[in-house]
């Protein structure tokens, strides 16, 4: 029999017998649907790790220079974190000799951060982050203004007390008015907003648009850290190629300057984007088999429920069998029969279930701050699955329905 002339028949079956057809869909429908959804759930949150959280503090062909990783996915034990604590702080002493160092085309930043009191005269003083900074943080960063404009290279120089803030900081502090020209208090030193930053958008339902950053030289940077300290150094290269010889080049420089000797392990460290996400990655692969393994357990039972639900079928229909092999059916044309309506069936509710997963990930992106991302490659694997999950479980009544013997079965309702 045709393979589509099969698929004919079994949809044919399934709206004659809609409630059997409804119970065998329904186990892979479910078991596909949390396939589905955890997997989307696992890509969403690792694109936005990656492109959106990782990805805006570290820039594509760029290392961040630190005592220690900025940024800390996975466990560590107590001797590595005493290990780090005990490293020496990057000073401003560093910064020249690396610079020097540096190709052409790199492009370089430094930065101090820390919370410090904020005051307007629009609002009550609020705790806020200060980035103060150097170089060409914003350009590394992609980061511009939506309104007002950006430090110039004579208000770094000069240390000269402006602002660039973020949505956040300008909604608290200047709630009613235009913050551009206004004045903001930090550490009781007035500054001058001069831009409000790009919306950086939240990480897990926490925002990124409380902050301000000012120009390294303000005294801010002395209320964040002690005198020279700096919290880290960011590098830029054009290629990948190029980042990685730089950072080769940083890290004898930054040896030579702690006098560090040979085979003594380096005591500063250097993170790209590759490095930051290592232990996510491994973590994203567990999790993603997880989201198959797991399902599959429903899959199973769903394959029970279809197997038990066909050879029912088969033993309803004994004496259309039998009609069947008196007019010439081969034992092929019974078991591609029944092979094809357990398999049409499995299909059918697989694709429930993908559309069912898709919305249940929807629906917990927008309850929750976790986001979701339509893995396309889970789609077929949803609908391999389901066809799977048919046929291993159709084999059997198949089997059962075409070893039949015609007269046995002629007789069967008489």
């Amino acid at each position: 029999m045709p393979i589509f002339e099969a698929i004919k028949l079994a949809l044919a079956q399934i709206r004659v017998q809609k409630l059997k057809s409804f119970f065998t869909l329904i186990g892979v429908a479910i078991g596909v649907m949390f396939l589905i959804a955890i997997v989307s759930i696992v890509q969403g949150v690792g694109r936005y790790v990656e492109d959106d959280l990782v990805g805006k503090l570290i820039t594509k062909n760029s290392f961040d220079l630190r005592q220690h990783p900025s940024i800390q996915i996975g466990d560590m034990d107590e001797s590595e974190r005493r290990a780090w604590r005990g490293r020496p702080r990057l000073t401003e002493d560093d910064i020249p000799p690396v610079v020097a160092a540096l190709p052409p085309s790199a492009r370089w930043s430094i930065s101090a951060q820390g919370n410090l009191t904020l005051e307007s005269r629009y609002a009550k003083p609020r705790s806020v982050e200060i980035s103060c900074v150097d170089g060409y943080w914003f350009d590394i960063r992609n980061m511009g203004v939506t309104e007002g404009r950006l430090p110039t290279v004579q208000e770094y120089d000069l240390g000269t007390p402006v602002v660039v803030i973020g949505e956040e900081t300008r909604k608290h502090f200047f709630p009613t008015v235009n913050a551009i020209g206004r004045e903001l208090r930090i550490g009781r030193v007035p500054y001058t907003v001069i831009g409000i930053a790009e919306k950086q958008g939240s990480a897990f339902g926490v925002s990124l648009d409380k902050f301000a950053i000012v120009p390294y030289r303000t005294p801010a940077h002395r209320l964040v850290n002690r005198y020279k300290v700096l919290d880290g150094m960011t590098i830029q290269s054009s290629t990948m190629e190029e980042m990685v010889s730089t950072m080769e080049v940083v890290r004898q420089v930054m040896r030579t300057q702690h006098r560090l000797r040979p085979g003594v392990p380096d005591d500063f460290s250097m993170q790209t984007q590759d490095s930051a996400l290592a232990f996510w990655k491994k973590l994203q692969g567990y999790l993603v088999l997880a989201g198959i393994v797991l399902p599959a357990i429903g899959l199973v039972v769903g394959s029970i429920v279809i197997m038990n639900i066909m050879l029912v079928a088969v033993a309803e229909r004994t004496h259309e069998i039998g009609i069947r092999k008196a007019l010439g059916a081969k034992r092929s044309d019974i078991l591609s029969q029944f092979l094809a309506e357990s398999t049409t069936l499995a299909v059918i509710g697989a694709s429930v279930g993908i559309a069912a997963g898709f919305g249940l990930a929807e629906l917990i992106a927008a309850v929750s701050p976790l986001p979701a991302a339509v893995a396309l490659w889970s789609v077929v694997v949803g609908v391999l699955v389901g066809a799977t999950v048919g046929i291993v479980s159709g084999v059997y009544p198949a089997t059962r329905a075409a070893r039949l013997d015609p007269i046995a079965a002629l007789r069967h309702e008489t």
